[in-house]
């Protein structure tokens, strides 16, 4: 995190690299849990009041039992534990912060539309912001349920009908929900087919033991909730679902501002994608763009930068621990390691977050003169070991690059 220069903290995330750690925590072998995690996300969010300003997105209270083990959460929880090690791999993140962004991260994943996000969330560290069971919509009401479990959170008709068109994943499970079955034939794929299904196919009550739902007459497969009929009946809401089944690209527009703003409930502004971003310090700017030039190996607008002392060259990377060094050495520059020892001065045994030295990354790559210039120029504690236990050493041999295993060991001795 980097301070801001209203006082609050900003949360630097390398979003890309997250995403793809989400991604193996939610679709694997064992799994593909993305429409629990955009449900527990809901969840979490749609307790929201704008009346008293309680409950949405913000705390990460659903952490505790109070909310833990409202009914209308039964199962979702799941989520927490496929995320822990995300979240032990970024404790910069609050567990507010990744349920939200796991959950945007998944409709994107199964091909919905990108969502507008800002980090910034904050957990609140005891129970006492957890709100009373029941402000979840109830799925076996209508219209005017939904309008004013909405309206509390600040939502018109037009983002009611588009946020329920998250049904178009996922399916109901009897023995969490006492509903049952799936709305669209393919629950894995984000599309408009939840408004054609409404709309296009005949419902009726189905006959069985549980809950009342609605099934389709063609297949007998697929259901619907009542408060989806809702949208159905009501005709106010009817006009807007069939935008939706005729317009995909409106619907994923309409979608991604609603699911955008849910994610904000009860969250301060800064985290409002929509509201405008407090800036960085021209160092902070300057220093990540020195990072940026010796990453690509540009040397001379490198020096440029460092001549004229407006980046601080000794500036780590908030989202990886990693200096200027540590990227030279990743790709081999061999001709930028004297300037930025002898010269900018930097610190040639910091470690990152995964504990590697700048010698750690050039070992596993097998580059050789880079490893005996951090060595002989960076003074190098070649005894350094990264998380896994392991020294520049071991990584060398580890993938197979014995000359320079066997450099790091003889340029280790001929220092001593």
């Amino acid at each position: 995190m980097s301070a801001d220069p209203d006082g609050m903290d900003r949360v630097d995330v390398n979003v890309d690299a997250l995403k793809s750690e989400i991604r193996r925590a939610l679709i694997n072998q064992k799994a593909n849990a993305c429409p629990i995690a955009m449900r527990m996300a809901w969840h979490a969010a749609g307790t929201y009041d704008k009346n008293t300003d309680t409950g949405g997105c913000r705390g990460g209270t659903m952490r505790f039992d109070k909310e833990r083990t409202d009914p209308d959460n039964k199962g979702i929880t799941i989520i927490q534990d496929l995320l822990l090690p995300v979240k032990q791999n970024h404790p910069e993140i609050s567990h507010a912060d990744l349920w939200a962004v796991a959950a945007i991260s998944a409709i994107e994943f199964l091909g919905g539309p990108k969502i507008p996000f800002r980090f910034g969330r904050k957990d609140v560290p005891t129970d006492a912001a957890c709100v009373p069971h029941g402000r979840l919509p109830d799925a076996s009401q209508g219209a005017d349920h939904l309008r004013k479990v909405f309206g509390r959170m600040g939502f018109n008709d037009r983002e009611i009908v588009a946020l329920s068109g998250g049904h178009t994943l996922g399916r109901c499970h009897e023995v969490r929900s006492g509903f049952d079955g799936p709305w669209s034939h393919n629950p894995l794929k984000f599309d408009n087919s939840y408004y054609k299904n409404l709309l296009e196919l005949d419902w009726e009550t189905r006959k069985w033991g549980g809950r009342e739902q609605f099934q389709d007459k063609q297949s007998g497969k697929l259901m619907m909730l009542p408060t989806d009929m809702a949208l159905k009946t009501d005709p106010a809401f009817r006009r807007i679902a069939t935008m939706y089944a005729k317009d995909e690209k409106l619907f994923f527009r309409d979608f991604a501002q609603a699911f955008s703003k849910l994610m904000c409930l009860g969250c301060p502004p800064h985290v409002n994608p929509m509201q405008p971003e407090s800036g960085r310090s021209v160092k902070d700017v300057k220093s990540a763009e020195f990072r940026d030039l010796i990453m690509h190996g540009s040397e001379q607008p490198a020096r440029k930068l460092f001549k004229e002392g407006i980046a601080d060259v000794h500036q780590v990377e908030s989202t990886s621990g990693r200096t200027a060094l540590h990227k030279a050495a990743f790709w081999g520059h061999k001709d930028i390691i004297k300037f930025l020892c002898n010269e900018c001065k930097i610190n040639a045994n910091v470690q990152d977050v995964f504990g590697d030295t700048a010698l750690h990354d050039c070992a596993k790559f097998g580059h050789t003169e880079v490893a005996e210039s951090l060595i002989v120029i960076g003074k190098t504690d070649t005894s350094l070991r990264n998380k896994e236990g392991k020294t520049a050493h071991d990584l060398s041999v580890e993938h197979g690059y014995k000359e320079t295993a066997a450099a790091i060991a003889r340029t280790s001795r001929s220092r001593l």
